[in-house]
């Protein structure tokens, strides 16, 4: 089995818009001092709460965090998974309070930034207006392809494309293998996903791993031949975007001044 990349002492927002945008040394230096580590947070503490607006803007730097809506019943849906390098809720700059939660689904590290840091960003430079709009538009792109895996696609490929794409999206960032990647999702919150229960999800797996397509161990995820399982689901990284291939191994710092 391959070992696991540990995520290295770099901003991962850095690291993700390489592949949507070119951003030149100062344009990195202020979003890399902007987005600093200040808090952690604890499983299932929330970020962001329905109804609330935000102050600022929280971007993931490490862990796993989860966007998601109750109904009137208390069931949850889960509406998408923010790992390193994903901001919590850049629309609030427009939007205001929030129609939904954020949670901590792991440990996670989060950079909180005041509204005001965040508009002079914007305002001062296009490139990275445009990079923060890039990241803003394929979250979204990201929620239509699973409305899609939603209302077409069987169960067993649904869990296997959401594999696919977890994989690939924490390669962009340096936080998985070549074919394994961190996988901290219990089974009910599969199921709070795919809207599909967790017994059905269990014996999704089952199949997946009797195929020889997957092979889950100590919250991680092993794929045998990505080529294949890609295949069984039709996946299609388009929907991300990656419209940029920077150089494998590029990487920037945290901030100018170290950790």
């Amino acid at each position: 089995m391959d070992a696991i990349v540990a995520l290295p002492r770099v901003n991962p927002l850095l690291l993700k818009l390489r592949f949507g945008m070119d951003l030149d040394a100062g344009d990195r230096a202020l979003l890399g001092d902007a987005f600093r580590a200040t808090r952690s947070l604890e499983p299932q503490q929330d970020i962001v709460r329905a109804g609330e607006r935000s102050s600022g803007v929280h971007l993931v730097l490490e862990g796993f965090a989860f966007r998601y809506k109750l109904v009137r019943d208390g069931r949850r849906q889960i509406l998408g998974l923010l790992l390193p390098g994903d901001f919590c809720d850049l629309q609030s700059i427009v939007l205001g309070p929030s129609d939904h939660y954020i949670a901590a689904l792991t440990t996670c590290t989060i950079a909180d930034v005041p509204q005001r840091q965040v508009d002079a960003l914007i305002f001062r430079d296009s490139r990275i207006a445009r990079a923060l709009w890039w990241a803003t538009l394929v979250d979204e792109s990201v929620l239509r392809e699973w409305l899609a895996s939603m209302g077409q696609r069987p169960a067993d490929k649904r869990i296997a494309h959401l594999f696919c794409e977890l994989l690939l999206r924490q390669q962009l960032v340096g936080a998985a293998g070549a074919r394994d990647c961190p996988l901290p999702l219990t089974q009910p919150m599969l199921a709070d996903i795919l809207g599909i229960t967790p017994i059905h999800v269990s014996r999704i797996l089952r199949d997946l791993r009797e195929a020889g397509l997957i092979e889950l161990k100590d919250r991680h995820l092993h794929v045998p031949e990505v080529e294949r399982l890609r295949a069984f689901c039709d996946f299609d990284p388009a929907y991300l975007h990656l419209v940029n291939t920077p150089e494998q191994g590029a990487s920037e710092p945290l901030s100018g001044n170290g950790p």
